[in-house]
């Protein structure tokens, strides 16, 4: 499974690999159970992770970015609730984040997305299209 191949789902917790599309939804794989289902866009909307953006002080960034610099930081990952916890480990690890309007619970999410994609060993690196 590749980063391209990964979605978050509205109103779904966690991250699911896209297996694959038809015109009212798609077939969706849990990253965390690994149980697959169908999911209707008329009820949920898609977003890929390669084409998600962080607001930073200066220009947006991609969610890799963000993943890669978590990635490479030594500090301990927060639990994922503590959003306390969560906002001083972003300032530590990706400090140009605008912590205002990246809310709190974008951030623990994120906690939660960069644990699951570490779980499942898969590599962190947009495909050649995206770039």
């Amino acid at each position: 499974m590749d980063y391209n191949q990964l979605v978050a789902v509205s109103g779904l917790p966690g991250l699911f690999e896209l297996v694959s599309s038809k015109a009212d939804g798609g077939i969706v794989r849990s990253l965390e159970d690994g149980s697959t289902r169908f999911v209707s866009t008329r009820i949920h909307q898609f977003s890929h992770l390669e084409s998600i953006e962080i607001y930073t002080i200066r220009e947006n960034v991609n969610l890799l970015d963000v993943f890669k610099a978590m990635e490479k930081a030594t500090q301990d990952l927060p639990a994922e609730k503590d959003a306390d916890a969560v906002k001083s480990y972003f300032k530590q690890v990706f400090p140009d984040m605008d912590f205002e309007r990246v809310y709190d619970s974008d951030r623990r999410k994120m906690v939660k997305w960069f644990t699951q994609l570490k779980s499942a060993n898969i590599e962190l690196k947009l495909s050649e299209r995206a770039e």
